[in-house]
């Protein structure tokens, strides 16, 4: 736990010293994202810098490679998971500068690349015989055997998360800090995993790999912290898809090398939210015409609607947290 702690400070010490030099490196190379001329209400974000993901990516990256001790191939391959996505949305952001325009990558470029990552991580948990083809049911350490079906199951939730992260990504502060809370409480989750198993006499070989993984999420916290110091409204920059596909990588790593994928979509309901209320919007323009939302994801049609959005972000990570404290409640009693 004190090693946890330092890892928070010294990657937020780390991150608080690193965002002033990317945030005047991005706009000497006036690296700014062009706001999408239907988002009426963030004109005046326009010449904002982007590709502020690569401050926590560093942090992160950095911190836990100097912290992870013993047996820890899976914090390893999360690290590198996590920073493979970041390099798609890097290229994605590195065109739209470029072109001065917000068309990055090709909507099939992308999934192509997010499929090869996923497919690659699925096959290596497959047969890795730490986590093999059971995941947990929630807040219980009882598992069920996907058998081969564990392969697309957890492609697709690679692709659904870190796509759902990057729609997330609309206001300042928005997912990086509906990201740390879900972080925050993942860890504590996590750590009552752990003692559950050391109780159980699980094998330490996966009680070493999770305390490692622990350290990551430690690494994540305090650099995510230091970001929305200049993240949070007005936004000094964005995190953009270099930043948003790695935290979806992330997450999404977390929680399948756990066996805890099935956590996702109730402790990450907000990006549920983001996701579920564009295939919504889509679904209805294609069979009326019309448009469910005044505009999707959730959050522009609140904007829409009125109303602020710092209140929108608060609201975002305030339901985050009490999801949370719920499933941690849950975790301690039923697992």
């Amino acid at each position: 736990m004190d090693r946890f702690f330092l890892v928070i400070t010294i990657s937020f010490i780390m991150c608080l010293i690193l965002s002033p030099i990317i945030i005047k490196f991005t706009k000497k190379l006036k690296a700014s994202q062009p706001v999408y001329e239907y988002v009426d209400m963030h004109t005046k974000k326009s010449g904002t810098p982007t590709m502020g993901g690569l401050i926590f990516i560093v942090g992160i990256i950095s911190t836990s490679l100097f912290f992870l001790s013993g047996q820890a191939n899976l914090s390893y391959l999360t690290l590198a998971v996590f920073f493979s996505f970041g390099v798609v949305g890097f290229l994605d952001d590195f065109l739209k500068i470029r072109h001065k325009q917000n068309l990055g990558l090709k909507a099939y470029q992308k999934i192509i690349f997010q499929l090869l990552i996923s497919l690659i991580v699925s096959f290596y948990a497959y047969f890795n015989g730490l986590i093999g083809s059971s995941i947990y049911l929630p807040f219980t350490n009882i598992e069920v055997n996907l058998g081969v079906f564990y392969i697309p199951f957890t492609i697709l939730v690679f692709l659904a998360i870190t796509n759902s992260v990057n729609l997330t990504d609309g206001l300042d502060g928005l997912a990086g800090g509906v990201s740390l809370s879900y972080i925050t409480f993942f860890s504590l989750i996590l750590f009552t995993v752990v003692i559950s198993l050391e109780n159980l006499g699980v094998n330490p070989q996966i009680l070493n790999e999770y305390n490692n993984l622990f350290l990551i999420m430690g690494a994540t916290i305090g650099s995510l912290l230091a970001y929305l110091l200049f993240n949070s409204f007005p936004a000094k920059i964005f995190m953009g898809d270099t930043g948003s596909l790695a935290l979806g990588g992330l997450i999404a790593s977390l929680n399948i090398f756990t066996k805890q994928t099935l956590l996702i979509p109730i402790l990450g309901v907000m990006f549920v939210v983001s996701s579920v209320s564009v295939i919504l919007q889509v679904i209805k323009f294609k069979l009326t015409k019309k448009r469910l939302f005044l505009m999707a994801p959730f959050h522009h049609h609140l904007e829409k609607k009125g109303m602020y959005e710092t209140k929108i972000v608060v609201i975002y990570i305030v339901i985050t947290i009490i999801v949370g404290v719920i499933c941690e409640l849950m975790q301690i009693i039923f697992f």
